[in-house]
């Protein structure tokens, strides 16, 4: 896993956002103040990372579209002499 992806506020709105349920890519833009170009940027990073999952949403009237959700529920890391240990709990 990349910590690097954590690093950027867009990002990590998009997991914090996604925490409480799958959001659709227009959702997410809504969400961060950033270009829908940027927003499909970073869901890319977080989806390569693990960090993120796309699925289908239902919606009440048949349609459907994609959403994201986040995987993780936390993040651990750890710094010994032996290095850097990044572990995750993952969402259920």
């Amino acid at each position: 896993m990349q910590l690097n992806v954590l690093g950027d506020d867009c990002a990590r709105t998009i997991l914090v956002a996604t925490s409480d349920g799958p959001k659709t890519a227009k959702e997410l833009t809504a969400r961060t103040d950033s270009s829908s170009a940027t927003v499909y940027r970073r869901i890319n990073n977080l989806l390569e990372s693990e960090l993120l999952e796309e699925c289908v949403r239902f919606e009440e009237n048949g349609s459907h579209t994609t959403a994201y959700r986040a995987t993780v529920e936390g993040l651990r890391v750890r710094i010994d002499s032996s290095g850097i240990d990044v572990s995750l709990s993952k969402a259920e």
